[in-house]
């Protein structure tokens, strides 16, 4: 990786231009042509410096809620528990966690309504009655971008 990636890097973090020809945009800050610009962007992404490149939403300010979500499900039902909760669009994370309540995920919905009823059909699908929703009370951002 040299300067010009390490450049990119940081352009790219908080400035992805959204426009018609962003890698033109790109090369302009960077000094290099816009081919180039994209194939060094294709190249980071391969070598897994670069995990990928979208949008982040804050979801309130579209209209939508969410919440974290905890369930204590037994291991010989982990497996259908988690194809349920992955097969919901607004399921952004799932992990396994070492807790009693081990499976843990965020799930964004359009409204209460939906929350709950999401809430209340994976209860009924899957059996598990243990699953709460742990809403925010106070939401901190953490600025996740790496100085290169």
């Amino acid at each position: 990786m040299d300067a010009i990636d390490r450049k990119i890097l940081n352009l790219i973090q908080t400035a992805f231009p959204v426009e018609a020809e962003p890698y033109r945009w790109i090369g302009e800050q960077t000094g290099i042509e816009p081919d180039e610009a994209f194939n060094r962007v294709r190249k980071l992404k391969e070598n897994g410096m670069i995990r990928r490149i979208g949008a982040v939403f804050d979801p309130k300010k579209l209209g939508f809620v969410s919440t974290l979500c905890a369930a204590r499900v037994p291991v010989g039902e982990l497996e259908g528990f988690v194809a349920h909760v992955n097969s919901y669009p607004g399921v952004t994370h799932n992990y396994l966690r070492n807790h009693d309540y081990n499976v843990w995920f965020t799930l964004i919905a359009g409204g209460e309504n939906e929350l709950n009823r999401f809430l209340e059909e994976t209860r009924e699908k899957t059996g598990i009655a243990e699953l709460i929703s742990l809403r925010a009370v106070r939401t901190f951002k953490i600025n996740a971008r790496f100085d290169l």
